[in-house]
């Protein structure tokens, strides 16, 4: 899912400014003073034209004045022209070297991205004031801008310490510490900040990421609707609410926030990615409609960017393909999960990979991914130009997307076209809308060749799943069937949510009725937050469900949340947002998935690990098959029993696990990808290449080698 916009860092007002500081030099037939005061009192007040033309009349009768170039440098910065507004800045500091004026250079250089720039500016001022809080809290937020959140720290509590009473302080000092993880320190930090400033919209939206973070939605979306109280214009903001709404499942209300925030700001990517998401779990809302908002994103995001241009045939056929892949998941996640195996069987003759984290997260997962990756580039710091530059100049040929339209991603990149081919694969399941990317690697079930028309990428299909689950690095026993000690069928689903709409929920009492004394066990991130366990309770209230035959429990680490299947006999798959990552891990743990037949990849996903796995019967073709298997098998307690005992073995031996074999595939599909492209290009003498609407990996004559 996707995470809440960045925390909002600003400096201290951009710009200082301090009318009385310093006297102008007298002029003889012009009182400067006088029209400095008046010009700085315009500034002050917003009217940019009035004290524009005090500030020159002033250089016009006095020549090189260094407050009037400081302060009109700043109001050229403040009206758009930063380079220009930095120029005149840079000349008052020649002509009177000064803390101010240095801080506020710094400001500027920020605002225009040139953050080294910044910081030379900010040490210079501090060696002239040392204890000047506002510029120790300016290079603190600097400091991080450039990745070092712990010197960061330094410098922010150093501005609080000379400056209690400094609000921005607070709020740089606050979000140096969530980078580092110390979130309770950066939530007193906040409320530091807001018990000197309640009217700053910053510290309020930084809560609310906090509060979120910690499954507390109902406490966050208060927050949010606070900052935007203050700025009810701050597009971010609705983006946030919204994203905190949909944790509630207030999926409607939800949607109206996002698309405030698109409304606020038409490019805004990650604000049109969260409405995405979310319209993919709305069974109210239309395949067409979800389709048409995903091609208006493409639109968006394809207007602002400027293709690159690939030489034609670039690529040497001796030497493997350059592969990159582009996540913000290469982590402890279900797509790091996916991904590490497969890694691991890439013959590095045909293939070398390429990582760009596109988020700073270290961890036990990342560690081993590192070494299989040729290269690991940390990309999070860049915009989208400055990233696809990058991968552009390390000479990508095949660019690939792990996260479509979910947390971290990186879309608009792939927008500027940086690899001559570019696919998605793994983290999403529907059309990322970007003409831009060429295929979506998928498998015949997920993606039949007659729901081609609802991508905007053409299908490249896997001869198997395309799914490879790595198996956990830890060892949890599958334990005996609950259902021969307790008596009775417990359920379960550990899937986020907000898969479980009202249709899904409707459902599942439906088997509850149907299945006498059963339970069912969700468990899942969000219930941490008490509310939302009192609002779930209540869903299943208004179907009948007593509470008691429900198990609400939060997020677990990975080792006890398998576990945790040793205490589930069925799990029930959602729709149409069928599980992923959970529902291999209920397999590999002995706990079949029933699972409802579909109509798109979303709700297919279920239906390609189930078949793949070698259990077709556990598909339903709609809600009162899914009823009557649901009865069907929880009647069978000794067959259940038996499966139980031999699913992991059977998952092991199957396609799901064969990560050798997935390899090869995965290999094959990216030759086979650049030789369509080679080929085009070779056709249409230079021109980029246009996927076959109908190409797929099973058209093996594009291959350097069949599919096993």
């Amino acid at each position: 899912m996707q995470a809440p916009a960045g925390h909002e860092s600003c400096k201290n007002g951009d710009v200082q400014m301090d009318g009385t500081a310093h006297a102008p030099t007298p002029l003889h037939a012009f009182d400067a003073a006088a029209a400095l005061h008046a010009a700085f009192a315009h500034h002050q007040a917003g009217r940019a034209g009035e004290a524009a033309d005090l500030y020159k009349q002033i250089l016009q009768h006095d020549g090189p004045h260094a407050d009037a170039l400081h302060f009109l440098g700043v109001l050229v910065c403040d009206v758009g022209n930063v380079p220009e507004g930095i120029g005149l800045i840079e000349q008052s500091i020649q002509l009177r070297p000064n803390a101010i004026y240095l801080n506020n250079l710094g400001n500027m250089r920020g605002r225009a991205r040139n953050h080294q720039g910044a910081l030379d500016a900010y040490h210079a001022a501090l060696l002239l004031a040392p204890g000047y809080a506002e510029a120790h809290s300016n290079l603190g937020h600097t400091l991080r801008e450039l990745g070092d959140s712990a010197a960061a720290i330094v410098s922010c509590k150093q501005a609080v310490r000379l400056k209690p009473e400094l609000a921005q302080g607070w709020i740089n000092l606050g979000n140096a510490l969530l980078d580092l993880g110390s979130d309770e320190e950066a939530l007193d930090s906040y409320i530091k900040a807001l018990a000197l400033n309640p009217n700053d919209a910053n510290a309020h939206n930084n809560v609310g990421n906090i509060l979120e973070k910690y499954c507390r939605a109902a406490s966050a979306a208060d927050a949010y609707r606070r900052a935007l109280a203050l700025e009810p214009g701050r597009a971010s903001l609705h983006s946030n609410l919204g994203n905190v709404l949909r944790d509630q499942g207030l999926l409607e209300q939800a949607t109206v926030s996002y698309r405030q925030a698109i409304a606020l700001d038409p490019g805004f990517a990650h604000a049109h990615s969260n409405l995405l998401l979310l319209l993919n779990t709305r069974p109210d809302v239309t395949l067409q409609e979800q389709c048409d908002e995903a091609r208006a994103f493409g639109q968006s995001q394809s207007a602002k960017a400027q293709r690159f241009q690939h030489t034609v045939n670039a690529h040497d056929a001796a030497k493997p393909l350059r592969v990159g892949f582009v996540s913000g998941d290469l982590n402890s996640h279900p797509v790091g999960f996916f991904l590490e195996s497969v890694l691991a069987h890439l013959d590095r003759a045909r293939i070398e990979p390429v990582a760009y984290a596109t988020r700073k997260r270290d961890d036990a997962v990342s560690q081993r991914l590192m070494p299989q990756f040729s290269a690991w580039n940390d990309v999070s710091r860049l915009d989208d130009k400055a990233c696809a530059r990058r991968i552009h100049d390390d000479a990508i040929d095949i660019l690939v997307d792990l996260s479509g339209h979910t947390n971290h991603n990186r879309l608009p990149v792939f927008a500027w076209k940086p690899a001559p081919v570019q696919a998605t694969w793994l983290g999403y399941f529907a059309t990322t809308g970007l003409a831009a990317i060429d295929y979506v690697i998928a498998d015949r079930y997920v993606l039949p060749h007659d729901e081609a028309s609802q991508f905007v990428e053409a299908p490249w299909h896997l001869p198997d799943s395309y799914l490879c689950f790595t198996p956990p690095p830890f060892d949890i026993e599958v334990g005996p069937l609950p259902a021969s000690a307790n008596g009775a069928i417990t359920f379960g689903c550990f899937n986020h949510l907000v898969k479980l709409n009202d249709a899904v929920v409707a459902l599942w009492s439906r088997v509850l009725d149907a299945v006498p004394d059963s339970r069912l066990l969700l468990k899942t991130r969000q219930l941490d937050d008490p509310a939302v366990q009192k609002a779930t309770l209540e869903r299943f209230a208004a179907r009948g469900i007593d509470g008691a035959r429900l198990v609400l429990e939060g997020q677990s680490p990975r080792p006890e949340l398998l576990a945790a299947y040793r205490r589930v006999d069925i799990a029930l798959d959602p729709f149409p947002y069928a599980g992923g990552t959970t529902s291999i891990e209920a397999l590999w743990m002995g706990v079949p998935v029933l699972t409802r037949r579909g109509g798109r990849f979303l709700s297919h996903v279920g239906e390609s690990i189930v078949n793949t796995a070698g259990l077709p019967e556990w598909i339903a073709n709609g809600n009162e098959d899914y009823v009557a298997k649901a009865v069907h098998f929880s009647a069978q307690r000794d067959a259940l029993a038996s499966l139980r005992s031999t699913l992991r073995e059977r998952l092991l031996a199957s396609p799901l696990c064969d990560a050798p074999r997935f390899a090869g595939h995965l290999e094959d599909a990216f030759h086979g990808m650049w030789a369509r492209h080679a080929a085009c290009q070779q056709a249409d003498n230079g021109q980029s290449a246009q996927p076959d609407r109908h190409s797929s990996g099973d058209a093996r004559q594009h291959a350097e080698r069949n599919f096993a």
